[in-house]
């Protein structure tokens, strides 16, 4: 599905990115296990240029990587919970990141406004599992000094960005 925004037209304008790199990102986005040539042959160019405008996107942050994804319940992690976190400052962030990052059960972080101080999400095996990593692990952090746990009962959604195009003058 092709999107088009006046607003992403200064993105373009910038040379950051052009048309065939937008392409390119929507193909890909849909199959990161599509063949170079397939996606060469959508945006008509060579499988050459495809591979180096991928690679450039990937050396500027644009693709942010790509691979496979694991279903958690597969491998025995049925109890999916965002984690509020209050800290005593915000000034701390990145001290209790740096020890949030210890916890590989932990596989998203966010500075926050609102009521927390950062948002986590994380994955436990059951309950007792999400106890355990509460309250030995992330409140025993210097800093923290609140939680507020959130168990997500099914995910509905998952999917990535809509690739927007610039509109037509």
């Amino acid at each position: 599905m092709l999107y088009f925004c006046s607003n992403h037209k200064k993105l373009i304008m910038s040379g950051k990115i052009d048309y065939l790199d937008l392409r390119i990102l929507q193909i890909i986005s849909n199959d990161a296990r599509i063949p170079l040539s397939d996606v060469a042959n959508q945006c008509g160019v060579s499988r050459a240029v495809v591979h180096q405008r991928i690679a450039k996107l990937t050396e500027k942050g644009t693709i942010l990587g790509s691979g496979y994804h694991v279903n958690p319940k597969s491998i025995g992690y049925f109890t999916c919970t965002f984690v509020g976190v209050t800290l005593e400052r915000g000034s701390m962030y990145n001290d209790v990141v740096d020890c949030l990052r210890k916890i590989p059960e932990i596989v998203e972080c966010h500075f926050t406004t609102g009521n927390y101080t950062m948002m986590i999400k994380l994955y436990a095996y059951d309950n007792e599992h999400l106890m355990d990593l509460l309250n030995n692990k992330i409140q025993q952090i210097p800093g923290v000094t609140s939680t507020e746990t959130l168990i997500s009962l099914q995910q509905s959604i998952s999917r990535q960005l809509p690739i927007v195009f610039p509109k037509e003058d």
